[in-house]
């Protein structure tokens, strides 16, 4: 009886030593963090674009209706 639990920890002891995936969460990871890079560049180059956007879409969400609606695009 007691070399059959010895077998099954030994067994469960060698199931959790191995890094079977390890790696494909480290690249998941890392390319996670070259994803947000890249957004995060693309927010800096266009912000200015991006606000006169904006600010051309809020023109058109006017209730009173006194302004022409212009996006900007």
């Amino acid at each position: 009886m007691t070399n059959i639990v010895l077998s099954i920890v030994s067994r469960a002891v060698a199931a959790v030593r191995r890094e079977r995936g390890q790696d494909l969460i480290e690249y998941a990871m890392l390319s996670g963090l070259i994803a947000a890079a890249i957004v995060a560049v693309g927010i800096l180059i266009y912000s200015g674009a991006l606000t006169a956007m904006a600010g051309g879409i809020s023109n058109c969400i006017d209730f009173d209706g006194a302004t022409a609606c212009n996006p900007g695009f």
